[in-house]
């Protein structure tokens, strides 16, 4: 029994990884469950056996997906610019390009808007957590929407993929326009 639901947990891992890979590459709409399958190495019926349809599948996808951004965004230090530009970059740089084609179509695939909600309720989170103290000792009421902007994915694709800097530059780009809206809500 044992070794039947590691083979099982193995399984809907591989298909669940399919999905992720599956995502960066193409727009959702062209992704087939034999596809997903193929890539898994398993059969059409063993993917829907698992999951039910190919929406749940999505979301179990999206969850797994969730939980291991969540953890690696939580080790984010508090209070520490140069630490949560670390935590951040290392994030985006594993995860990016992933949110981007996500957002891109989260106007068209309604399923796919409900998870770019969470993810920015997540950011938000992250921000709130992260800079909290500098939130709570600021008297610039726009402090929160401001670190919200600098943080967004789209900042780092500006910096990263648009303009081509490398890492330690786009820390230091980041680090500098945070630091600035920082000490610019401290109080006198």
């Amino acid at each position: 029994m044992r070794a039947r639901a590691e083979a099982a947990a193995e399984t809907r891992g591989r298909i669940l990884r399919a999905v992720l890979d599956l995502h960066l590459e193409r727009f959702h709409d062209q992704i087939t469950l034999e596809e997903i399958a193929r890539r898994a190495g398993v059969t059409v019926q063993t993917v829907l056996r698992h999951f039910g349809s190919r929406d749940r599948l999505v979301n179990a996808a999206a969850e797994q997906a969730m939980g291991e951004v969540l953890a690696q965004r939580s080790k984010a230090p508090v209070g520490d610019v140069d630490g949560a530009v670390e935590n951040l970059l290392d994030h985006y740089e594993e995860w990016g390009r992933s949110a981007l084609r996500l957002l891109a179509q989260e106007e068209r695939v309604p399923q796919l808007r409900v998870l770019a909600d969470a993810g920015r309720v997540a950011h938000y989170a992250w921000v709130e957590r992260t800079f909290g103290p500098f939130l709570r000792e600021t008297f610039d009421p726009m402090l929160r929407p401001k670190l919200i902007a600098l943080t967004d994915v789209f900042t780092w694709k500006l910096l990263r993929l648009d303009l081509g800097l490398d890492g330690a530059e786009t820390a230091s780009a980041l680090a500098s326009m945070i630091r600035a809206v920082i000490g610019d809500g401290r109080r006198p």
